[in-house]
């Protein structure tokens, strides 16, 4: 006779219970018991929770060693901060002030100490963390715009800079899919690098349109990218990231640096072997502490 559910034991692993057995992790994945009605007990539910605060806890302690040099301060009266994985740029919550209307365009003057040096955009910066250490590296080089649709982040961001006195760093609450054309077309000097790391992935297909990249502002990156300008494209999600590597690959303006530079390597599939950035986006370290394959594509504006 088959064992029932009853008297199995089974392996945790999945990635979603962050379970799975990680380089930083000494200990195997524990066995969890079910109890006869075939439902989780309460004592397996506790150990999943730990594991779960435990991970979190790892992942956040990575996060903050891989941008410790920008010693943020965490103690800013905003309530508490929770950066959602998925966000619906159509909701109606962002409807008046994101979702529909574009931002409004900054006084380029008044946001950048000098406004007509090149200029990265970071599409989805999330915290922004990434877009300040490339900011506090590159002070009289290069200017940083960070575009962001929950706007308690960017609040956080903008106080983050004035603490850190950067003066070639910006950020702005808003829906870069029908902001960012009119936001670069203003902008006095050359955009020269857009990047979009790890977005919203919207899994189902009826939310496909939900997510960031999208014809519209696949057109607006390209047409506005100063020629020698690049794109930088990653996920830990394969789907997204292959949604996103054919928008742009049927960009024949664009061309993948591989193709270009051969010290930049990539996989048998044409992936990146690794992050050309210098320094990794938040997702990132989350996915890869996870176990996950980062998917990654780096593409140049011809001339």
């Amino acid at each position: 006779m088959a064992p029932s559910c009853c008297s199995r034991l089974l392996r945790v692993q999945s990635p979603r219970l962050m379970l799975r057995l990680s380089p930083f992790l000494a200990t195997p994945p524990t066995l969890l018991s079910f109890s006869s009605n075939c439902h989780v007990s309460s004592s397996a539910q506790l150990t999943v929770q730990q594991h779960q605060h435990h991970e979190q806890q790892r992942s956040s302690h990575l996060v903050a060693l891989e941008y410790a040099d920008l010693n943020l301060s965490y103690n800013l009266d905003l309530g508490h901060v929770r950066i959602r994985q998925h966000v619906n740029p159509l909701s109606s919550s962002f409807s008046v002030m994101c979702s529909s209307v574009p931002a409004q365009v900054p006084d380029w003057n008044q946001v950048f100490a000098d406004p007509t040096l090149p200029l990265m955009v970071d599409i989805g910066c999330g915290s922004g963390r990434f877009l300040m250490w490339l900011a506090k590296r590159t002070p009289k080089e290069r200017n940083f715009l960070g575009l962001e649709i929950r706007q308690r982040i960017v609040k956080r961001a903008e106080l983050w800079v004035k603490d850190l006195a950067l003066d070639n760093i910006h950020f702005l609450f808003a829906n870069a899919t029908i902001s960012f054309k009119q936001l670069v077309e203003t902008y006095p000097g050359p955009l020269v690098l857009v990047s979009i790391l790890c977005p919203d992935p919207h899994f189902k297909k009826r939310h496909h349109k939900r997510r960031v990249l999208q014809k519209p502002l696949v057109g607006a990156i390209v047409d506005n990218l100063m020629p020698g300008g690049q794109v930088f494209v990653q996920s830990d999600v394969l789907e997204v990231a292959l949604d996103m590597r054919n928008q742009f690959d049927e960009v024949e303006a664009l061309k993948h640096t591989d193709v270009l530079n051969p010290v930049m390597l990539s996989d048998d599939e044409g992936w990146l072997l690794s992050n050309p950035m210098g320094i990794r986006a938040e997702r990132e370290i989350h996915a890869e502490l996870e176990g996950a394959k980062i998917y990654r594509r780096l593409y140049q504006k011809q001339m």
